[in-house]
Order: C-alpha cells, then structure tokens, then sequence
C-alpha cells in the first residue's frame, strides 16, 4: 500500500513539475511576441495605465524619489544581472518591462500569481525587502504646517522621542509652534491626557510673553502671505492664474503657522522651567528662607515676581526684594497693628486696628491718602478695579468707590469680618466672619443674596476657586473673573477648610489635615496652601482635595500665607516672613 501512495504522489509531482515547465516555456514565448516597443516607449515616458502616478513614483515626491534611488541596491542588482547569460537576461528584463507597463489589476494578477509560486525562503526574502519599503515618512512628505498639527498631539515625552528621528523631525518638533501648544495645554490648569500641570508665569514675565505672542502671530501673517505669494508667482507660467492663487491663499489662513525665528527664550525652554518648578512642588523640593525685621508677629504678605509686602502688629509694613531678601523701605503712619493689606503696581492699601486704611506710594514710602469711616479695628480688605471693600471688627462691610468718592456700607454679619472679596465685573461681593457664616453680596442693591453656612468656628478667610489666571495691567493679583465665581474656598477655626458651590450654597468638599484652627489659606488654579495655628502650611491639590505637602519651620502660628508659581510666602506669631521656593 506504501509503494503504491509514494508511487501516485511521484506521479503526481511529475506532472506538475511538467505543467510548470510548460507553463514557463509559455511564459517565455508569451514575453518574446507580447511585449513590443511599444511596451518600452510607455515605460520611457512614465506613462501609466491608471489615473496618473502613485504615491512612491510621483515624480513630484522628492522624499520617496530620493528613497526609491538607492545605487548600491540598483548596482548589486546591475552586477547579478550580468552574470547571467544573454538569454535570462533578456527574459528578466522583459518580465520587469511587462510589469512596469501593466495596469495595478493587472499588477496584482500578476503578483498573485508569483506568490503562488514562491516558496518560505522567497517568502522571508519578500517580507524582509518590504518591511522597510512600505514605511512613509509621512512628516517630512507632507506640508510643514500639517506636520506642526500631527506633532501638537504628543505629548512632551513622546514629542523628545521623535526629535531623535531626524534632523527633519527635530526641526520640527524642536519648534515654538509645537511647544508653544504644550505651553497652553499644561501652564495654567491640568492637561486631560496626561494629568499633568504647570504653574503659571510670574505676571510680569507672562505680559511680556503675550506682547511676543501677539507680534509673532502679526509677522508670521505677513511672512506667509509674502512667502506663499512669491512661490506661486515663480512656479506658474500663467499671467493670471499667479494673482488668483495669492488671493485665494491671503484669505484661506493656515491654522498653524510656519516657523519663524524663535523668540528670546524658546517656548520648549519656558516649559523645561516649568516642568521642573512643578516637578519640585510634587516632590517637595524647596530652599528656605527666613527675613526677620517686625517686632511683633505677622499678619498679611503679599508678594509678585520682585517684591514682598509685610503688615504687622508692630504697626508697620515692610517691602522687601524677593531675590535677595533685602529690606527695601518701612511704611510707617499706622498707630496700631496692621492686618490687611494689597499691592498693585501703582498703590498699596493696608488696614489696621487703628480703625483706619491708608493709601500708600509703596516705591517712595509716601501716605497719600487716609480713609476713615469703620467704628472698631480694620480687619480685612480687597480691591478691584476702582472697588474697595473693607471688613471690620465694627461687625460691617464697607465698600469704597475711588471713582465718585462714595462709601456704602453693608449690614448683616453678627460678628467680626474677618475677609472680604470683591468681583466688580459682575457686582458681587464675598465676606466671611466670626458668626461662622458666608455671605453674598449684590453691589448694586447692597443686599445680601446668599448666606453659606457650614463652618461651626469662626470664618477667617475666603478665596475665590480659580479656573483661569489672566494677568492684566489693571488686574492687582492677576486674577480676572469676568463672572461670579462657581465655587469658593474658606477657612475656619473649627480646623477644616471647605469648599462651596456659590450657586447652590452648598459645601461641596471638607479638607481635614489640620489639628488646630486654620487662619488664613491662599490659591491659585492647580494648589490651595494653608496655614494654621497649628504652626504648619499644608499645600492641598485643588483637583481631588489631597493634602501633597505639609511645611514645618514657623514657632509660632501661621497667620498668613501667599502662593505663587513657584514659592509660598507666609508670615506668623513669630514676626518671621519665610519664604518656600520650589524655583530652585
């Protein structure tokens, strides 16, 4: 039975080795009397039985052009052509011919049909040779400002990684256009892909930076309207057809813009800077510095990217220089201790026990204006524009208008108004006291619109949930809300911290850390810091609630702190200033 199977399979296989060679010799004959000159001539003008070229034999496409030269493969292959005799070498250069002719169905039969015939070893050798020449370098075929838009969707890592391809890539990717986009998605607020995110510009430094942005934005206009307009005038031989294109360019705008020279500093670099002061706030990372010069404990700082003012119970107020920790200047004229203060860049105001608030010309030390009207101790204040309001341990709100000179005065707390905000823009204001109560406020009808209760200890301090930092010449803290605020921040004795839906009134979140009364707390979009009685600063994420950082050093407790993008500054009962900087 064995004999017989090998016997039929032999049979078998001589007949298609038979078949084949027929079919070869059929081949051959059908090359030698279907390919004519004709075949040769197409070839020779890059003519295609198709609409037009593909993708890899575009005469157009220089990059897969110059791919698709490759001399050393094309000579080894000249050389193996040569050894052959006339007749093979006659046969494959038909077989090449025939198939550069055929249409792509026809192409595709024919390629059917070989690898029908090709065993693993040609197999492997097939896939080895076409693992590379299928692959595109799709950013450096196509335009460079779609090349700008694939490369915005990577993230920082990812976006490193692909400047190592090559020197195409890193031009690209190195670009301010790219980094630019990652500045926007990471500084100032959490980026939704990778949960990462930024802390802002000092203010000066980010005015600056828009002013860059925005004559950066006006030259790449005029450069790609000049640049666009000259290539399309040189590449056409129309004499209208070159006009009609520059006009359709100018008003079909690019998304992204094309490159151009980079700015003073490198929007990659900005976002290294960033990612590192973030990186440290993470990690805990920070230098510490002390500045001693109040003889009683501190009670309000305020700082911005080159100065810190100081109030104290002593009754004075000190300016320092951030960088070096240098006293610059003592304002002196308060009678009793000062508990409140704000800067902008043209004026400071500060409030005191004495009952009174001043107006001050921080940078000569000069008082130029004293306002007087609360009954008992100035406790709290905020300014907005030309609003002033000021809580008192006189149990009223008094909100002060630099514009016609008019004082009005709110009535409603039950005890000492230990903070204020104002938000001119949509004629709101927030006040906290010791009644453990919240109150909202309309400017224009001087009622109280919403009371948050919640707190069972004494509110000390309020501030708004940011969602945005918009620093702008007329905007002290560099905080804008154009509308009322979503959700607010406070801080009480009974030792939480509580987060509320102004809309609802209703707490929303209890941050517990604390072991003592919290006095003070200050945010920005990305952390809230707290300080205590407790002689702690907590630093809690704003996003989830979780307490990242807890700071030691003050020997007294904490009365008041100030968060900026890269340090904290806080002031306590040990008349310290310190200084927490996450830059370093």
């Amino acid at each position: 039975m064995a004999t017989a199977r090998q016997a039929a399979a032999a049979a078998t296989a001589s007949a298609q080795v038979g078949q084949l060679a027929q079919d070869t010799g059929a081949a051959k004959d059908f090359l030698a009397t279907a390919v004519p000159s004709e075949v040769s001539r197409r070839v020779r003008q890059g003519v295609r039985s198709g609409n037009g070229f593909c993708y890899r034999h575009n005469p157009q496409n220089t990059q897969c052009r110059s791919k698709e030269a490759n001399e050393p493969l094309m000579g080894d292959i000249q050389k193996q052509l040569d050894h052959l005799p006339a007749a093979k070498k006659e046969g494959i250069s038909q077989i090449w011919s025939f198939f550069s002719a055929a249409s792509q169905s026809e192409r595709k039969l024919i390629l059917q049909g070989l690898l029908t015939q090709c065993c693993f070893p040609q197999l492997s050798y097939i896939a080895s040779c076409t693992r590379d020449l299928i692959r595109i370098d799709y950013i450096t075929a196509l335009p460079t400002e779609v090349g700008f838009k694939i490369l915005s969707y990577l993230d920082a890592s990812s976006l490193c990684k692909a400047a190592q391809v090559s020197k195409h890539w890193a031009d690209l990717a190195n670009d301010d256009v790219v980094w630019h986009r990652m500045c926007e998605q990471h500084i100032d607020r959490k980026c939704t892909k990778c949960g990462w995110g930024l802390p802002l510009l000092e203010r000066k430094r980010l005015r600056a930076t828009k002013q860059k942005i925005q004559q950066r934005a006006e030259e790449i206009a005029a450069r790609d309207e000049q640049v666009t307009g000259e290539k399309r005038l040189a590449e056409s031989t129309d004499s209208e057809r070159p006009a009609k294109l520059l006009k359709c360019q100018v008003e079909s705008p690019v998304e992204i813009p094309v490159s151009l020279p980079q700015l003073t500093r490198p929007w990659k670099a900005i976002y290294c800077e960033r990612q590192k002061v973030e990186s440290n706030w993470r990690r805990g990372r920070c230098q510490q510095r002390t500045l001693r010069g109040h003889t009683d404990g501190v009670m309000c700082v305020q700082a911005d990217d080159s100065i810190i003012a100081s109030g104290s119970y002593d009754g004075s107020i000190k300016i320092w220089d951030l960088t070096s920790g240098e006293l610059l200047r003592t304002l002196d004229g308060h009678t009793r201790g000062v508990n409140c203060l704000q800067f902008d860049d043209a004026k400071l105001i500060s409030g005191s026990m004495d009952k009174t608030l001043k107006i001050w010309n921080y940078r000569t030390g000069e008082c130029l204006s004293t306002l007087r009207g609360h009954t008992e101790g100035v406790l709290s204040l905020h300014f907005d524009k030309t609003v002033l309001a000021s809580g008192s341990a006189d149990n009223t709100i008094r909100v002060w208008n630099f514009s016609d000179g008019t004082c009005t005065v709110l009535r409603g707390h039950r005890g000492w108004v230990n903070a204020v905000r104002v938000h001119s823009a949509c004629q709101r204001l927030f006040s906290a006291s010791d009644d453990t109560t919240i109150k909202m406020w309309n400017l224009d009808t001087r009622q109280c619109i919403r009371t948050l209760e919640g707190h069972v200890g004494q509110v000390q301090a309020i501030s708004p949930v940011l969602e945005s930092l918009d620093a702008e010449e007329d905007d002290p803290y560099g905080v804008r809300q154009r509308c009322t605020p979503r959700e607010y921040y406070s801080s009480s004795l009974d030792g939480t911290v509580k987060s509320w839906d102004v809309e609802t009134g209703l707490c929303t979140r209890t941050l517990f850390g604390h072991v003592e009364g919290v006095w003070c707390l200050s945010a920005d979009t990305l952390r809230l810091v707290t300080g205590a009685h407790d002689k702690t600063v907590k630093v809690w994420d704003c996003n989830d609630g979780k307490c990242i950082l807890s700071l030691a050093g003050h020997s007294g407790p904490v009365n008041c702190v100030h968060v900026g993008d890269a340090r904290i500054v806080s002031g306590g009962d040990d008349g310290q200033v310190r200084i927490w900087d996450f830059s370093a």
